[in-house]
This record gives structure tokens, C-alpha cells and sequence, in this order.
């Protein structure tokens, strides 16, 4: 009988699989890219990944602001598309790309005014030549902040309809020309950081113009319309905030901390910031699956919300979540028994690989148990609208959490770097109890129509 019942439930298996796998290759690309990148910056030398992880660490929180907006998009659209409303889920995603559009715009020139605090006072006390390799990348990378922005709303809106392969494709084709362009630049060229930076610039810039010009074909449930011109709905744009604005001060918050961590990191020596770095890298490969599975919880319970089914976003994220924890698991023990073979690769010095040995192994084993619960979990919340929720307590956790105790057991109890790793996972395990107590009660479960 509830075989039966399933039937009629808005995903089956295949659809799910189909929505999953592209997710996964494209989160393993970018992770991927993003490894290449600081193996290819190594051949110039540790102070050239210093500078390009404490920078990129900038870049992140840019990016993270704008994922959460596109989250905003991709929720309220997909919520449409739930209810059977194709024309608002289609003005809901016109709105998110001109609004991001512009707000990216207005950012990259705060972003370039504000080089000098960057590198003074963010970065903290920082080696001149990881300063001078810092100013080189920032001041071409910045450039590509709208398009990342365009990007990754065109991107999510593309997810919101279930359809990831058009963002798997692309993706394919923007970490092509990363890799590529790295290669010829640094290893053909003999460039430093900007081998790096100038590919970077461009594939972002190829990968936005791609996603727009595939959201300009009408065939598309959600599209960008050609009939008419842009006109700002404050209601709608409204509604996407209620998600994005939230989501964002969470992500950005989030971000925020690192970037103060990482200039207590900074004060421990080259050797640290450069095993940071490289554990930073290895890290994102362990919870690539949970990153995955989290941006189909998007999809899916925004589409069950939308249809105001609770009991089908209760079974999927359930189903989801179990995805998750296996395809971890496994992946971590690989990586753990890789270990050896990961280190030879980065060509680091030993003192340098024994703390980025340390890092990751840690790391792997502590996100096998707590990261889906800590972040894949929370995205069933977000997509029902209880994004304030969710941002309390992450704030919270990372500056209360993570930050402080940080401080107190890298600084004080003299765990140097790895202090700040251990604080990490403190803060995993008081979001896990916090959004597991959410998710089992029934508060977030509030139909769309009755939302203020």
C-alpha cells in the first residue's frame, strides 16, 4: 500500500539519480580544479600557495554570498514549480539574475577600493613576498566577480528545475579552461600567480555567458523571456531575499571566520598557512558528496514544499540524507589510504606534510559522522523557508564555537594550526544537535501561502 502511495510522490529513483550524479561530477570538478590550481601554484613555491589560499579565502565569501542568493532563486522558483506556476517561477528567476547582476557590480568595486585593508588588516601579519603574490592574484581575480555571481543564479535556477546536467556540462567546460589555461600559463609561459589568475578570470567569465545564453531558449520550464523587458518586482525580489538574505549573512559569517582564523593561522609561519592550505583542499574532496546531495535537497523539498507536501519532504530527506552518509564513508576511507600518495603529489617540505597529513586524516574520519547532519541536513529547512532558523545558529556556532574556542586551543593550549581544526569539528557536533532537534519537530513545516 505505500508502495503504492509513492507512486504519485514528485521524484522517482531514477529521478533522483539523474539529479545526484551530474551534482556529484560537477562538485568534483570544482574541488578538483581548485586542487590542481594550488598543486600547479606550488611549482612557484609555498609562499605562492600562502597567498593564493589566504586570497581565494576572500573570493570564497563573495562567492558564498552569491550561492546564497542564487539559494533564494532556486527556492522560491522551485516552489512555483511545485505549485504548478510556471510563469511566476519563470519572473522569480528573472529577478534573481538582474538583481545579482547588479549587486556583483557594486561589489567588485567595493572590492577593488578596499585592496589595501585586504592585505593590511584582514590578512594580519603576512610575509611581503605572500603579500606581493596576494596583491597580484586579488587585483585580476576580482575582476571575475560578476560572472561568478551570474553564474552560480543561472546555475541554480537550472537546479531548481531538476536539471543538472546543463550545469555539469558547463561546469566541464569552465574547469577545462581553468586547467588548461593554468597549465599553458605557468608550466608553458613560466608565469607566477597570475598563471592561475588570469584562466580563472576567463573561465568564469565563458561559464556566466554559457548559462545565460542556455536561459534565453523559452523550451526551458524556467527561462529568461525575450519579449519583453526587465521590470523590478519588489515583491518577488522580496521573497527571494526572505531565503537569500539569511543564507547569506550565514554564509558570509561563516566565511568571515575563516578568514579571522586564518590570519591566526598566519601568525604560526609559512609552513602552517601552506598546510592549512593544502588540508583546505583536501578537505573539500571528503564532503564533496554532502555538498552534492545537499544542493538536491534544494531541488527537491523546495518542488514538495511547493506542493505543500510535508510527509514527501520528510521521506526524501531521509532518503537523501542516507545518500550521503554511505557514498562519505566510502570516499573518506579511500582518501585516507591515499594519504601517502596525496602528500607526493604537493611536494611539500616534511614539517609542512606531517601537519597537512594530520589536518585531513582528522578531518576525514570526523566528517564521516557529523558533516551531512551539520550541512546537508540544513538544507531541507532552508528550502522550506526556515532560513532564519538555520542562520541563528550557524552565526552562532562559528563565532561563538568555532572562533572562540579556535583562539583558546590553537593560542593558549598550543595546538598551533590544528587547534583551529579541532575547534571545527566542536562546531559540527552543536550544529548537528541544534538542526536535528529542528528537523524533528514540526516548525519549520509551514505551508508557503501562510508565510508572511
Amino acid at each position: 500500500m505505500e508502495s503504492d502511495i509513492r507512486k504519485n510522490y514528485l521524484f522517482t529513483n531514477k529521478d533522483l539519480v539523474r539529479l545526484l550524479i551530474p551534482l556529484i561530477i560537477e562538485q568534483f570538478l570544482a574541488v578538483a580544479v581548485g586542487m590542481a590550481d594550488s598543486i600547479m601554484v606550488a611549482s612557484v613555491g609555498e609562499s605562492a600557495v600562502s597567498a593564493v589560499s589566504l586570497a581565494d579565502s576572500v573570493i570564497i565569501l563573495l562567492i558564498n554570498i552569491f550561492a546564497a542568493l542564487a539559494t533564494g532563486g532556486a527556492v522560491v522558483a522551485g516552489q512555483y514549480i511545485g505549485q504548478k506556476q510556471s510563469d511566476k517561477a519563470c519572473e522569480a528567476g528573472e529577478q534573481l539574475i538582474f538583481f545579482v547582476t547588479f549587486i556583483s557590480l557594486v561589489i567588485m568595486v567595493v572590492m577593488y577600493v578596499g585592496i589595501g585593508f585586504i592585505l593590511n588588516v584582514v590578512f594580519g601579519s603576512i610575509d611581503p613576498d605572500v603579500e606581493a603574490y596576494a596583491k597580484t592574484y586579488i587585483l585580476i581575480v576580482f575582476a571575475s566577480i560578476p560572472f561568478i555571481a551570474v553564474y552560480n543564479s543561472g546555475a541554480a535556477l537550472f537546479r531548481s528545475m531538476g536539471n543538472s546536467k546543463i550545469t555539469m556540462i558547463t561546469s566541464i567546460i569552465m574547469n577545462a579552461i581553468n586547467v588548461i589555461g593554468n597549465a599553458v600559463l605557468i608550466y608553458g609561459v613560466g608565469m607566477g600567480v597570475e598563471g592561475v589568475a588570469i584562466p580563472t578570470l576567463v573561465s568564469r567569465a565563458v561559464a556566466a555567458f554559457i548559462i545565460i545564453a542556455l536561459l534565453r531558449n523559452e523550451e526551458f520550464e524556467v527561462h529568461i523571456s525575450r519579449k519583453h523587458k526587465y521590470k523590478y518586482d519588489k515583491g518577488m525580489v522580496k521573497n527571494i531575499l526572505k531565503i537569500g538574505i539569511p543564507n547569506g549573512i550565514e554564509n558570509s559569517m561563516f566565511q568571515l571566520g575563516k578568514i579571522l582564523l586564518l590570519s591566526v593561522i598566519s601568525g604560526f609561519g609559512t609552513a602552517s598557512i601552506t598546510a592549512n592550505a593544502v588540508g583546505n583542499s583536501v578537505s573539500s574532496f571528503e564532503i564533496l558528496p554532502g555538498m552534492a546531495v545537499g544542493l538536491g535537497l534544494v531541488t527537491v523539498v523546495s518542488q514538495c514544499v511547493g506542493a505543500g507536501d510535508y510527509e514527501q519532504v520528510r521521506y526524501y530527506t531521509r532518503k537523501l540524507m542516507k545518500y550521503a552518509y554511505v557514498s562519505m564513508i566510502i570516499l573518506n576511507i579511500a582518501i585516507i589510504l591515499s594519504t601517502p600518495l596525496i602528500l607526493d603529489i604537493y611536494n611539500l617540505s616534511e614539517e609542512t606534510a606531517a601537519m597537512a597529513s594530520k589536518v585531513f586524516i582528522f578531518h576525514s574520519i570526523c566528517a564521516c559522522f557529523l558533516w551531512p547532519l551539520s550541512f546537508t541536513l540544513p538544507n531541507t529547512l532552508r528550502a522550506s523557508n526556515d532560513a532564519r532558523y538555520t542562520m541563528i545558529v550557524g552565526v552562532s556556532s562559528m563565532w561563538i564555537i568555532r572562533i572562540g574556542f579556535g583562539i583558546v586551543i590553537s593560542k593558549y593550549m598550543n595546538y598551533g594550526m590544528f587547534g583551529v581544526w579541532v575547534a571545527m569539528i566542536i562546531d559540527w557536533v552543536v550544529r548537528s544537535i541544534f538542526f536535528m532537534i529542528r528537523y524533528k519537530g514540526c516548525k519549520w513545516e509551514i505551508p508557503v501561502c501562510c508565510r508572511a
